[in-house]
């Protein structure tokens, strides 16, 4: 009996009070790959340098409906010279219902990236490819361990201002 009432509280009128979360869409918003000292740069003897850059945002889209967009920036230089630029802005559209509120930055500050990461990971490595460079492969990157960090240093930046700050 206990089984009905438990199947029962979790659904009234029809409806679904369960947390449900759903990755409805994936997709490239914005990509641009510059090769601003080509051809010449091709015949520069050094390896090229790289750095890469990471940011992850978020903005309601609708009704239970959340865009998660990861933007990466790579710069290759070789001596003073740009190599090649890659901005890219891969996104994601996740369907989220009940789901505490407290859990919805860890979801879309951590997980979705998580999510969306392998396949911004090949189109910035498919873009480096086709500008003629040696194909570029991202190490993963620990979204949950990065975003746990954050957290942590904005607790302390809070606990480390007056109670009149902010």
């Amino acid at each position: 009996m206990s089984e009905e009432t438990g199947a029962a509280e979790t659904m009234t009128n029809g409806e679904d009070h369960l947390p449900q979360v759903a990755l409805i869409a994936q997709y490239v918003k914005d990509l641009s790959f510059e090769n601003p000292n080509a051809p010449a740069i091709y015949q520069a003897p050094e390896q090229p340098k790289i750095d890469v850059q990471f940011n992850i945002g978020s903005q309601q889209a609708g009704d239970d409906v959340y865009e998660v967009a990861l933007k990466v920036e790579i710069t290759a230089t070789q001596g003073d010279q740009t190599a090649y630029a890659v901005e890219l802005v891969y996104a994601g559209l996740f369907g989220i219902r009940n789901v505490p509120e407290e859990h919805l930055p860890p979801f879309l500050l951590a997980e979705a990236p998580r999510l969306l990461f392998p396949f911004a990971r090949r189109v910035a490595a498919d873009a480096i490819r086709d500008g003629n460079f040696p194909s570029l492969v991202l190490e993963p990157i620990d979204f949950g361990a990065l975003y746990m960090q954050q957290a942590e240093q904005q607790a302390q930046l809070a606990e480390s201002q007056p109670a009149g700050e902010a």
